[in-house]
């Protein structure tokens, strides 16, 4: 488990499964097939240095926030939650599979960041949907990586089809798959050892579908990132779309940095410390304050924001 990987993950093109919205048509494909297109720009990410207590958050917000308020909302965060009378944290937390988790997810949101709070109300509430076994996810999620979405779909169909049916992949069924069947069906050489070193782990029991379903966060991003070809953020696009984690913060995603930057004002991309600053306010339900910056950078967004 300590070895150092020696490859390194690019996004995919598509996230491992679809963020469902009911807002136009046009909106939801691309919504579902690409988060957002600035996840397509390859981002490396960088060691965390302390920032300086002198980091500029200047700037004034499209949603009418000062400066002021961008400081209170970073120095907010070393504060308690649970002291705050606005927002308390829910004893317990269960995947955003239904109604009434968004719910109390949007209710805590609302009390906790004001700012984003009018965001919330510009848009239907999210949903998150899936079928997909994990292993069924992980195995899709690598061969999305680094194609347009009508490439990766016309390869993942071949590739089900090959398997015999997406039910029938099966870890066992993808390992019996020749590094050349894949290639005859445009699954490159390294994205087949991808998929025979994840099929390696589930059959000699490193990884399951139950386990997966219990880990922690922590345990899971661990775990999963020991896979060739699954990084951090395959692993977070994973919990989101896939397991429907409440509290994920993709810090590696350029998407949701941008929408932050954004929503607050910001006159530079926010660093990863001072993301986590941010959006602290966000937990434990970080997934779908990711959600909704992935729909403010959308371009429809224009067409729904309040102005200042």
């Amino acid at each position: 488990m300590g070895r150092k990987r020696s490859q390194t993950e690019a996004q995919p093109l598509s996230p491992p499964e679809s963020a469902t919205t009911t807002t136009t048509a046009m909106a939801a494909t691309h919504i579902s097939k690409n988060p957002l297109e600035f996840s397509k720009i390859q981002f490396r990410a960088r060691k965390v240095r302390k920032l300086s207590s002198k980091t500029s958050t200047n700037g004034v917000s499209i949603l009418g926030s000062s400066k002021s308020v961008v400081e209170d909302s970073i120095n907010s965060s070393h504060e308690d939650p649970l002291k705050k009378p606005s927002s308390v944290f829910p004893k317990t937390l269960k995947p955003l599979t239904s109604k009434p988790e968004i719910d109390a997810a949007l209710d805590y949101l609302r009390s906790s960041d004001p700012i984003l709070a009018t965001l919330i109300d510009s848009y239907p509430a999210p949903a998150f949907k899936s079928d997909r076994l994990p292993f069924q996810s992980l195995s899709r999620s690598i061969l999305y990586q680094q194609l347009a979405s009508k490439a990766a779909d016309s390869i993942y169909t071949r590739f089900v089809s090959l398997c015999g049916g997406e039910s029938l992949v099966l870890p066992d069924s993808v390992s019996s798959l020749s590094a050349q069947q894949l290639r005859q069906i445009g699954v490159s050489g390294r994205k087949a050892s991808y998929l025979h070193d994840l099929a390696d782990k589930f059959r000699n029991g490193s990884l399951s579908d139950s386990s997966i379903l219990e880990m922690d966060d922590e345990s899971l991003l661990t775990m999963l990132t020991m896979v060739k070809g699954i990084g951090v953020w395959s692993v977070h696009m994973f919990m989101i779309f896939s397991l429907h984690r409440p509290d994920v913060l993709p810090l590696g995603d350029l998407g949701v940095r941008k929408g932050v930057q954004r929503l607050y004002g910001l006159k530079e991309l926010p660093k990863p410390l001072e993301m986590e600053q941010l959006c602290e306010k966000w937990k434990p339900y970080r997934t779908v304050g990711s959600w909704y910056m992935w729909r403010l950078m959308d371009p429809k967004a224009k067409d729904v924001l309040p102005t200042s």
